[in-house]
């Protein structure tokens, strides 16, 4: 294990600098986003769909998501906007069935979420009355729990903690006040994903934002998978420009396998913190390698549903995809061909 320091040395440049033209060579081999049509919201239909996706991936890439030297597995589940805005749980449980069809071991997949209270909520850890729940068998790292961090794997920024509490005061519970000044401009990464995995898969749900703008794919695996993270929601340049550093960070990157997302429900105002006024569901299922590009996909439906609605548009200063593609993290163009219906 090395040493591992992420500064944030670039964030003033990010903020000025213009996101890669769409004529640019170098975008031209764009990351497909592959796409399955859901018949039902139910365990066959999403065991099925996540088959189908996982192949379509395997035979373009050329990449088997076998198990390798570690023999591990990390699912990065969402959990929390609480019940209503969680990753479901057919979805988890057919990846699950994927990756042991593939090899892996039941208690070599394991789960990743921030909040223990909100992973009970949700389903995926059992109710205190009870002792079943749906992923006996599964370790499910809990990050608050303060267990999964390494001293020597954190982010680096010179932001405080002094933060607005914009859906991030999880960020800090149970942190100790007399945290030094150095600890304090420190967001520890949740090491099990990188280090004891072969590779790891992202499971967000989608959701608007009023500071990152999506509460997605990008979102999910930074700033909902580190400490000491909310000190970021001070300014609306903050956290975008510590989302686009964190998604580039290549210990990150080289594990994260790919993202699989979920339309069955998302929300386009009013999130992160769920509102079932505000909620869409369609019958698709996203797979891609690519989470800039499905964070746009995602941005383009919510603008739709807010227009329909009488609100305005996600704020354009918001820069949290445009950041990620400057630093070569994913695309923001979405071009007819880009998207691959697996059904056809």
């Amino acid at each position: 294990m090395r040493f591992f320091k992420a500064v944030c040395f670039f964030s003033i440049a990010l903020i000025s600098a213009a996101p890669a033209r769409a004529d640019d060579p170098a975008q031209a081999a764009l990351t497909p986003v592959w796409e399955a049509r859901l018949p039902r919201f139910d365990a066959g239909a999403y065991d099925a769909k996540v088959e189908l996706l996982l192949s379509k991936y395997e035979a373009a890439t050329g990449r088997k998501l076998a198990p390798g030297a570690k023999k591990k597995v990390g699912l990065k589940i969402y959990t929390d906007s609480g019940p209503g805005m969680a990753t479901p749980i057919a979805l988890v449980k057919a990846v699950i069935s994927a990756m042991e069809r593939r090899g892996f071991e039941t208690e070599n997949i394991f789960l990743v979420g921030l909040n223990q209270m909100r992973l009970r909520m949700t389903g995926y850890l059992p109710a205190y009355a009870q002792g079943d729940y749906a992923f006996k068998g599964h370790p499910i790292y809990v990050l608050e729990s303060g267990r999964y961090y390494d001293p020597v794997w954190f982010y680096d920024s010179p932001l405080p903690s002094r933060f607005d509490p914009i859906f991030a005061e999880k960020s800090v519970e149970g942190q100790d006040p007399n945290t030094t000044k150095e600890q304090d401009r420190k967001s520890f990464l949740a090491t099990p994903l990188f280090l004891d995995a072969d590779f790891w898969i992202n499971l967000p749900v989608f959701t608007d934002h009023p500071i990152l703008g999506i509460n997605g794919s990008l979102v999910n695996a930074t700033l909902w998978n580190a400490s000491n993270t909310a000190r970021f929601f001070r300014s609306p340049a903050n956290a975008p420009a510590a989302v686009a550093e964190m998604s580039a960070i290549p210990e990150l990157r080289q594990t994260w396998a790919l993202t699989i997302a979920s339309l069955e429900h998302y929300q386009f105002i009013g999130g992160p913190y769920f509102n079932s006024l505000y909620t869409v569901s369609e019958p698709h299922l996203w797979l891609s390698s690519d989470p800039v590009a499905m964070d746009s996909m995602i941005l383009s439906r919510i603008n739709r549903w807010r227009e329909r609605n009488g609100f305005r548009g996600v704020s354009e200063d918001i820069h949290t995809l445009d950041f990620a593609e400057t630093l070569g993290v994913g695309s923001t163009r979405i071009t007819p061909d880009r998207v691959i219906d697996v059904d056809k």
